[in-house]
């Protein structure tokens, strides 16, 4: 299993880097609607909140698919995780509501994992560190 275990790292960092995406891609189609949902929690400034969220899903997620300040993506992405369960999956009397928040806390311990032990071999990380090595 060790053998496998910088492939199976790699799988699990894809696999996170695409809810994000996918998550930025749905803000992206719906501008309005995502802005109006921001507004709608109480924050302030939507369309920043609007920006920061593409940012973070799309920008973030291309950067954590690829292994691309792998370790410094993971941490910021685990902060935004953990906003956007207090901010949107805060009404646990919905089951609903409770399960997302659950589901954030669990991909923001994959981001800590990440962010603990890096993007592994298969990454531009890697490929960088290697470039300069020699």
């Amino acid at each position: 299993m060790e053998k496998y275990a910088p492939t199976i790292a790699a799988v699990g960092r894809i696999l996170i880097a695409i809810i994000f995406l996918m998550s930025g891609l749905s803000k992206l189609a719906a501008p309005a609607a995502t802005i109006g949902y921001i507004g709608s929690v109480g924050l302030p400034l939507p369309t920043l909140g609007y920006v920061i969220a593409l940012a973070a899903e799309i920008g973030g997620g291309l950067m954590l698919l690829v292994g691309f300040q792998t370790r410094l993506t993971a941490a910021l992405l685990a902060v935004f995780t953990i906003a956007a369960a207090i901010f949107f999956h805060n009404n646990f009397a919905d089951q609903n509501t409770m399960i997302h928040f659950l589901k954030n806390i669990m991909v923001t311990g994959g981001l800590l994992q990440i962010a603990a032990i890096g993007a592994t071999s298969l990454s531009l990380d890697t490929s960088r560190l290697k470039a300069q090595a020699a």
